[in-house]
């Protein structure tokens, strides 16, 4: 499988300088809206939008004024959909100036209402959409190679804010071009070469290393995409596995690969596994990358797991519907090698990190699995098959035994494209997570408000176990009508020791 390469363009931190606003083609003005008042009036919000005056501050109002006033005329011309920058990466539309012998353009984007001092997260996700604002203007705005945002505020004083806004900058100027040829080809922001960070207040120590965080974060997303968008043809587990084996590479030493092969999964009773991959067009491939630090040093152990069904028709209880998308339902382990491709280039301390996927495919033939088989998980629990559709649960199962019995990891956290119902349930923007650890749920509560990675924790409702009660094995591989995105994750629980945090994310 190839791989698309990131965008060539350079984010970087410049000093505030005099003429800070003359060193681009495109200059972008960031800028706070004022708080609402509270006075208890039933005024229209568009009507309040358009009565509030300008107030420009700092560098952005020493700009204004050398533009005649220009960049105040234009947020009230548009308060009503711009309202004066109250969405965070929200933009005004481009306005065109010919000075000094040379043509710009500028924009006025939003950061979101004033930060309120007394709540430190008030600017909680504001890189990232500060970073989405910034791509899709250089983007849409042609033939423009350097660019200058001025970031008011302490929007430049925070690392993680740096970072985050670099992930999003490259994550939102990813394009697929390996299937397309000629004027096909698309290449977001194809001109840009530099985009230069200007900040109203000092930057923060190690700016620039916080960008460059950003876009070892962006090279995962970027892998994460060409894998889930790869079809079946170019990706099957035998691919998935040369990519793992390339992450490792690529990761300087601090990364290794073990690669289970059908004999190695059957001495580990992986009944499970193995009854879902025997009707795959390939032999399965159980993935385990591994991330050491350097300096070797390891304070926790942490099993991040992947489900990696390459292409899922749904077995003899075949789809009828979606079939065409289904290459998407390795989406979990696309992720989970994303992660792994990111944490080999970031290095971060303290923390071995495991992650595994068992690769296959659900596919038809004389030896596929079929309704009312039933399968032996490595943990040795049996497992009657009465829908062959819900066949992840079945993968993961002998993947959890593995990160919890053989590595012995302290918390493991999995992630799959697992049912629909929880599509139905949360829509798709929204995945939902499982988790019966307080403190594990508070920490991925957390990393979901900051990366705009949006998740609901749902509810182990333990009295849907009977609907997993099978009479003639320990449980079935699946419930009853309702309820399906639980009766999923209580399965799941099957697998896992129930003292170790792990969270399932649908």
């Amino acid at each position: 499988m190839a791989w698309n390469e990131m965008s060539s363009a350079t984010l970087a931190v410049a000093e505030k300088s005099n003429d800070w606003d003359e060193q681009g083609d495109l200059v972008l003005v960031g800028v706070f809206a004022p708080k609402k008042e509270e006075n208890g009036d039933d005024k229209d919000d568009d009507a309040e939008e358009e009565e509030r005056t300008v107030s420009l501050e700092g560098a952005a109002k020493d700009l204004d004024e050398k533009l005649g006033g220009a960049l105040s005329d234009l947020m009230l011309e548009n308060a009503k959909t711009f309202k004066h920058g109250a969405e965070a990466g929200s933009m005004t539309p481009t306005l065109r100036v010919y000075r000094d012998g040379k043509a710009q353009r500028f924009i006025v984007m939003g950061m979101g209402t004033v930060p309120d001092p007394e709540k430190p997260d008030s600017l909680a996700g504001i890189g990232s959409k500060i970073g989405k604002g910034l791509a899709t203007a250089c983007d849409s705005e042609k033939k423009v190679k350097t660019a200058t945002i001025l970031l008011p505020g302490d929007v430049g004083s925070s690392n993680s804010q740096l970072t985050d806004l670099s992930t999003s900058f490259y994550s939102t100027l990813y394009a697929d071009n390996r299937f397309r040829t000629g004027k096909k080809v698309k290449t977001p922001a194809e001109d840009l070469e530099t985009l230069n960070i200007v900040s109203e207040k000092a930057f923060v120590e190690g700016a620039n290393a916080s960008l460059e965080t950003g876009k070892k974060l962006a090279s995962g997303v970027f892998l994460t995409k060409d894998i889930v968008n790869s079809p079946h043809n170019v990706l099957n587990s035998l691919s998935l596995a040369d990519t793992a084996k390339r992450i490792a590479e690529q990761s300087g030493g601090v990364i290794t690969c073990k690669i289970l092969g059908k004999a190695e999964c059957e001495e580990r009773g992986m009944g499970a596994y193995l009854g879902v991959a025997r009707a795959s067009e390939t032999e399965p491939q159980f993935i385990h990358l591994t991330y050491t630090p350097p300096d070797g040093k390891v304070n926790k152990k942490v099993g991040v797991i992947g489900k990696g069904l390459l292409f899922d028709t749904g077995g003899y209880n075949i789809k009828t519907t979606m079939m065409e998308l289904m290459k998407f339902d390795c989406g979990g382990a696309a992720a989970v090698l994303g992660a792994a491709r990111a944490i080999g280039a970031m290095q971060p301390p303290g923390v071995e990190a495991h992650f595994v996927v068992a690769a296959c495919e659900n596919m038809i033939n004389e030896r596929g699995v079929v309704p009312s088989d039933i399968l032996t998980a490595s943990n040795g629990k049996t497992i009657e098959v009465l829908n062959t559709d819900a066949e992840g649960r079945l993968t993961l199962a002998d993947a959890l035994v593995y990160c919890d019995k053989e590595l012995d990891c302290s918390s493991i956290i999995e992630l799959s494209t697992l049912t629909g119902a929880c599509m139905i349930a949360l829509g798709k923007g929204v995945s939902g997570v499982w988790t019966d650890d307080e403190d594990l749920a508070a920490e991925l509560t957390e990393i979901a408000k900051v990366t705009e990675e949006k998740a609901w924790r749902m509810p182990l409702e333990k009295s849907y176990n009977k609907e997993l009660e099978s009479k003639i094995a320990d449980i079935k591989n699946i419930g009853g009508r309702y309820g399906g995105a639980i009766t999923a994750a209580l399965f799941l629980q099957n697998f896992v020791d129930k003292k170790k945090p792990f969270a399932h994310i649908d």
